[in-house]
């Protein structure tokens, strides 16, 4: 893809934080802007931003919980009809759900997994026909977390598994694309090709610690998970070192590096790599471990 300038983006969880860094990014290249979030007031600061940086003629904003599939059906309806054909689907909605995961509820693992993993699911099975239907050519973006791929933390067992599930989902996504025809070389929107890349984020500033605030009442429930453990994790920089906590903005900016060079994973921390080896490390180990009868 070598432009992103005329294209329709709908971004999920678009509102603030990353999302809203995603969206801001896109609009600064002239693509066309789907806002949607499940919460009116950031939608409504959203469209301030919108207005103040002078995309507001290429905005749409949409209230979405991405649980509910007919509600994302008809959103992408909207946006489709005030900006146009969908072009790039980026299901970034997400909940930073955390707490110990032997004390977890059915409540928490449905509200993690409702929104983390089947929101994303939601999104491509409401968004992918549309742009393969239309032939102009495409990208899917989903965010994961770099905490999917580095070792187990305390506090992230329910919220980890549901982000390496979109990592998964996504490298697959990719390689059936490929195979299908639909992205040549690797390379997103060339003659109706459709790329696929998975944001995996370190910290950024978001508001993701006020997740249990807007816990739905049907998942209000007693349980252990009401509180963000910030500590770095292993292999991290120390969180007051510069570049720890990233800008929104910059992973925006990630993000559509990576739809016009279609590459597959956008990893914004390189210094957790320690944390990375050490758990492939543990795998190969056990790999190589003789357990057949002496």
């Amino acid at each position: 893809m070598k432009t992103v300038a005329g294209t329709m983006a709908f971004i999920t969880g678009g509102a603030s934080g990353i999302g809203l860094g995603m969206a801001r990014a896109l609009a600064a290249q002239g693509a066309r802007i789907a806002v949607c979030d499940v919460r009116a007031d950031h939608l409504a600061q959203a469209a301030q931003v919108a207005a103040d940086e002078g995309w507001a003629d290429r905005f749409r904003a949409l209230q979405l919980d991405v649980r509910d599939r007919d509600a994302f059906a008809a959103a992408l309806d909207d946006a489709e009809a005030a900006l146009g054909p969908l072009q790039i689907l980026i299901n970034n909605a997400g909940i930073g759900i955390q707490g110990p995961v032997d004390e977890a509820t059915y409540a928490d693992w449905d509200w993690a997994i409702g929104v983390n993993l089947m929101g994303v699911v939601n999104g491509l099975v409401s968004g992918l026909p549309r742009i393969k239907g239309h032939g102009l050519g495409g990208h899917v973006v989903n965010t994961a977390s770099q905490g999917a791929i580095m070792q187990a933390r305390a506090t992230r067992g329910v919220y980890a598994p549901t982000k390496a599930a979109v990592i998964s989902m996504t490298e697959h996504l990719k390689l059936e694309l490929d195979a299908k025809g639909s992205s040549m070389g690797g390379s997103s929107m060339g003659g109706g090709a459709i790329g696929a890349t998975v944001v995996c984020p370190g910290p950024v500033r978001t508001n993701i610690e006020e997740t249990e605030q807007h816990r739905p009442a049907e998942f209000q429930v007693d349980t252990p998970f009401r509180h963000r453990d910030e500590t770095a994790p292993p292999g991290a920089l120390p969180p007051t070192a510069p570049g720890f906590w990233l800008d929104p903005l910059t992973v925006g900016e990630m993000t559509v590096d990576a739809i016009l060079t279609g590459k597959l994973y956008v990893i914004t921390h390189p210094a957790f790599i320690d944390s990375v080896k050490a758990r492939h490390a543990g795998i190969e180990a056990a790999m190589a471990e003789d357990y057949l009868p002496r």
